[in-house]
This record gives structure tokens, sequence and C-alpha cells, in this order.
């Protein structure tokens, strides 16, 4: 066991088990984060329309829309604004 080559092969194999433990272990850690925080945004987003307004904006759109079809309306009946 005292042959310095094979010390410093263990050593390095040692190291390098250590290393790749961390950065294993750090992974892990990343993806838990990032499906913590997919979790938590689908649990405080409000219902979306299509374009990802907000339900505020989705309601000015929606009346914004329907003017709109108030006016096509009138215009295909012959009826001036």
């Amino acid at each position: 066991m005292g042959e310095p080559t094979f010390v410093i092969a263990v050593t390095a194999l040692v190291g390098l088990s250590v290393v790749v433990a961390a950065v294993l272990r750090a992974w892990h850690g990343w993806l838990a984060l990032k499906r913590q925080e997919l979790e938590s945004r689908r649990a405080r987003t409000p219902v979306e329309i299509e374009g990802g307004a907000a339900e505020g904006a989705a309601r000015i759109e929606i009346a914004d829309l329907k003017e709109r079809i108030r006016k096509l309306e009138a215009i295909a009946s012959g009826v001036d604004l």
C-alpha cells in the first residue's frame, strides 16, 4: 500500500466521487426548486384567456369585443352610429 501511484489514484477517485455526489445533490435540489416554482405559479395564477391576458384585462377585452359586435350588427342592419 506504500506505492505512491496507487495512493494518488485512490485519492483522485475518492475526490472525484465526492465532487460527483455533490453535483448530483445540487442537481436534485435545483429540480425540486423548479418543481416548487411551477406548483406555486399554478396555484396563484388566475384563469387566463387567449393571449395570456389576466382576468381584469380579459374583462376589458370581452367588453371591447361586445362593442365591436354591436357596431357590426348596427352596420349590418343599416343603422347609422
